[in-house]
């Protein structure tokens, strides 16, 4: 055996050859998705939107890096089918050029990424960052679907708050997305939809049931619920407004309160999320139940 082991590439030429490899893949990428690099970060800085569009690839960063250990342990095995991946990678990345099509032409960085890994390292490594993977999905901003949610996020914002201000003992009538009391008018336009915080409330939401939670089941249900306790809230923000114009007048409920509002209604979903978290805990482990930490991928 030993007189065939000259036959077989040394450890470390098998290694320097991955390097290279990965090293040939990454100036391609460099070269092929710098220019949308730089207007997915210009489209966080300037729509208030997608400000949490920054933290996105922070935090996948940061969930590599606690799997350091689990990725150094698993076999190298490289996959020429990530190369099938990789062209379907760069075909949307075409397609979206040749469209204008942002939205298709940032989904292929997640495919690109995907076959880079499989191609080199194996599916097993794909597998074990398909969470950081999946989440930087949450980075791409789509305009399409902003546009779908954004006019009905208005109506039920509306509707909720109508309900919630009848309850407080203001009359009011609703048409459409706009409220009318007996003193003012109130407009639910688009940046009064709740699509900022649903987003930004949603992506926390994630990321706080990573780190404080490892079953999968209740990070799943969590995600869920951070939805209808943003479109709540966001009513109440609302409700609140209309409450502040009907008693102390327009100008009270302008500027600084209203941007104040927005933080502490924000904040306190937070603490419903978490408030959530530990009633569910206590309803799934049930009375003297230990809790058992579930291997997570």
């Amino acid at each position: 055996m030993q007189s065939l082991a000259w036959l077989r590439p040394s450890f470390p030429k098998r290694r320097a050859l991955l390097y290279g490899q990965a090293g040939i893949l990454f100036l391609l990428t460099a070269w092929l998705y710098a220019p949308l690099a730089l207007r997915l970060a210009s489209q966080w800085w300037q729509d208030p939107n997608y400000t949490y569009g920054f933290f996105v690839p922070v935090f996948s960063l940061f969930l590599l890096w606690e799997r350091r250990a689990k990725l150094a342990a698993l076999r190298i095995k490289p996959a020429w089918s990530g190369l099938v991946i990789l062209l379907c990678a760069l075909l949307a990345l075409i397609l979206g050029t040749i469209k204008s099509e942002f939205f298709l032409y940032r989904v292929s960085v997640l495919l690109f990424i995907a076959g880079v890994v499989v191609f080199l390292a194996g599916w097993n490594h794909l597998a074990a960052i398909s969470f950081p993977l999946a989440f930087l999905a949450l980075m791409i901003p789509s305009s399409t679907l902003l546009e779908q949610i954004t006019f009905p996020l208005q109506i039920i914002a509306s509707k909720t708050a109508s309900f919630l201000l009848t309850l407080a003992g203001v009359p009011v009538v609703r048409e459409g997305n706009i409220i009318f009391l007996p003193t003012a008018r109130l407009e639910v336009a688009e940046p009064c939809s709740g699509i900022r915080s649903l987003f930004s409330l949603l992506t926390l939401t994630i990321v706080y049931g990573y780190l404080a939670e490892m079953k999968i089941g209740i990070r799943v249900l969590l995600a869920l619920m951070a939805v209808p306790i943003a479109v709540l809230a966001n009513a109440l923000r609302i409700a609140f407004t209309g409450v502040m114009v009907e008693y102390w007048g327009v100008e009270r409920a302008e500027g600084t309160m209203h941007l104040l509002s927005g933080w502490l209604v924000f904040v306190a979903s937070l603490a419903v999320i978490f408030l959530l978290h530990r009633l569910v805990r206590a309803l799934w482990l049930g009375p003297g139940e230990p809790a058992v930490q579930e291997e997570y991928a």
